[in-house]
Order: structure tokens, then sequence, then C-alpha cells
């Protein structure tokens, strides 16, 4: 997507450690005019999926896919990150490493609004190792409800992280792949 990788460009800025903060427009400061412009893109590469519901993981995936979510007309689901006293029931949990925060999370989600009568699309800001991805995948399998695919803004495909995903035979859509990335280049895959 010309649109995400121009503005990458101009604004992302690759810090050491293969960190892209992109904060200033995707997940910290929002430009939801751009984000917008993302749902739509998630939106025509899955228009043949009969989507039920949008899967994310707390914090910044939350509003990508709200976003996308009205495209689909349907709701957005988040897994938590933290246990709350607002949690009751039954849950779905699963293990996910953040390469970011380098931490290990127990990401929790009521089996109240995962179901197996659903279909599921994940969306997700990065993909880097691709932990977050499998920990959403095991949770709707777990639920038994049917995975279309997940949508990625912005893939460091020198991490391995969806190759990984794609071996596990699902369909992946990156709007933006990076091929290499360096302080003073970033260079994208065609």
């Amino acid at each position: 997507m010309q649109l995400l990788k121009d503005r990458i460009r101009k604004d992302g800025i690759v810090k050491p450690g293969n960190i892209l903060k992109v904060d200033s427009f995707l997940n910290h400061q929002m430009d939801i005019p751009f984000i917008n412009e993302l749902g739509k893109e998630f939106k025509r590469r899955f228009s043949d999926c009969p989507i039920t519901k949008i899967l994310t993981i707390e914090a910044s995936g939350i509003g990508i896919a709200a976003l996308t979510a009205q495209y689909f007309h349907t709701p957005m689901i988040f897994a938590k990150k933290a246990q709350s006293l607002n949690l009751d029931g039954d849950m779905y949990t699963a293990k996910v490493e953040s390469f970011t925060h380098k931490k290990v999370y127990d990401v929790i989600l009521s089996k109240k609004f995962l179901t197996a009568r659903d279909h599921v699309l994940i969306i997700d800001d990065f993909l880097a190792n691709g932990c977050a991805l499998e920990g959403l995948i095991a949770i709707v399998r777990a639920a038994g409800a049917s995975l279309a695919g997940a949508g990625v803004v912005i893939e460091k495909g020198f991490q391995g992280g969806g190759d990984r995903i794609r071996r596990m035979g699902v369909r992946l859509e990156s709007l933006a792949i990076i091929d290499s990335m360096t302080e003073d280049s970033l260079t994208f895959r065609e």
C-alpha cells in the first residue's frame, strides 16, 4: 500500500534494536483519516470473507481494528493483557511475548464474545516475531471459530514472524512489508 509506505518514509523513525517508531500517526498519536484508509484497504483485501468479528490485542491494535470493523459492519473485540475486576466468567487465554516490551503476557478474552459460530479477522499494527498473532490464532481455535485470516499494517519481513504465520496455513495480508531497515534507510518488499 503506497500511501502507508510513503507515510512510514516521511514520519517513521528507526531506532536501535529493529524498532520502528510510527507513534506520530499510528499507535500513540493516531491520524484517524489515515487509519480509516487502512481500514478500507483491509475491507478490500478480505471482502470475500463473511467476517462476524474483528479481533486484536490491546493496546496499539485497538484503533486500527475499530476503524476496520466499521467497514465490515461487525463488532471488534480485543484480548486484554491483564486481569481486571470487571472481567468475569470463562476466559480464553494465551501466552504472548511482546517484541517491543520484551515481556510475556497472559492475554485473555471472555468466552461470551467469541463462539464457534464466528468468522474472525485478526487485525494488528505490527508483525515482528509473530507471537501476538500466534496467541490470537490460538484463542480463535480454542473457541472453535473460523479464522478468515490476519491483517497487519506493518510486517518486519526480516524477522520471520510472517513466514511462520503463513506456514501455519493462515491467510496473512500485510499492508507494508519491510525487508530491511537501518537508521538511514528502509527497504520495502514490492
